[in-house]
């Protein structure tokens, strides 16, 4: 299945297409490489999303390029790629891309960073916009809602890291 937008890569350098709408929530997770580790597990494998109540199938255990991903928020399935993927001693990151069905167009990455002091923060960003009819009428709502979801990701990731501060 192809890409239902052009602009494969973008969140990868942080640019957000022409005609797109963008996310960027950067949530603290905790201080320290115990932190860090933990946090990019919980990324890499699919557990912060299955944490989060949605439902996650793969085609792999972990995030590479080329793996294909539906989440499911209850009867809605969106069908997404992995685009690129980042595994560095203090970045850990993945994208991924909607696919045919995806009520949006767009891309979406989340990204894992400690920084010079220790701080260990999540950031997501994203560029999208409506595909289907639903995801059209929801307008303002539709993105006030990937919001939320992407401020939920940092506290359940914050909360999955929890008592392993340095």
């Amino acid at each position: 299945m192809p890409y239902t937008y052009e602009d494969v890569g973008a969140t990868r350098e942080d640019r957000c297409p022409p005609g797109f709408h963008r996310l960027h929530v950067r949530s603290r997770i905790g201080e320290g490489e115990a932190v860090f580790r933990r946090a990019s597990e919980a990324l890499m494998t699919w557990e912060m999303h299955r944490a989060l109540g949605v439902g996650i199938t793969a085609d792999a255990d972990k995030a590479a390029p080329g793996v294909d991903v539906t989440v499911g928020l209850g009867p809605i399935k969106a069908p997404c790629r992995v685009v690129w993927t980042a595994e560095e001693p203090r970045r850990t990151a993945w994208a991924y891309g909607t696919l045919s069905g995806h009520p949006e167009c767009g891309e979406e990455s989340f990204v894992i960073t400690r920084t010079g002091d220790g701080t260990v923060w999540l950031t997501i960003t994203a560029f999208s916009r409506a595909a289907k009819w639903y995801a059209r009428a929801g307008g303002a709502a539709t993105r006030g809602l990937q919001h939320a979801y992407a401020q939920r990701c940092g506290k359940v990731l914050r909360r999955l890291c929890a008592g392993l501060d340095s």
